[in-house]
């Protein structure tokens, strides 16, 4: 396979992860397979594992009630801030049209 570049989805990669964890396949016969260097199973491995803590964690309702709020507040402080620099950009219009500026 040398010379062709293929991209693995997300599902392919974790297929190919769990036949070496679950099925014990050997790293070398999994990337002769799918054309990978035993660098880049490895990377797969290595960012799977740093990630699966993620789904064992619970957010409390109060933590999700109190993110969501701040996505509010930031959301809306952004509307505001794009509703001035609207207003701004009217008022610049204006004084140049008013000089006579193109």
């Amino acid at each position: 396979m040398e010379g062709k570049w293929r991209r693995l989805t997300g599902e392919e990669k974790a297929k190919v992860l769990r036949r070496h964890l679950v099925d014990k396949v050997p790293v070398s016969e999994l990337c002769e397979e799918h054309g990978i260097q035993p660098t880049v199973f490895y990377r797969w491995q290595k960012q799977l594992f740093e990630g699966a803590a993620s789904l064992f964690e619970r957010q409390s309702p109060k933590k999700d009630r109190r993110e969501a709020e701040r996505v509010q507040a930031l959301e809306a402080k952004l509307r505001k801030k794009d509703e001035v620099l609207g207003e701004l950009l009217e008022e610049h219009v204006a004084l140049k049209k008013s000089l006579g500026e193109p």
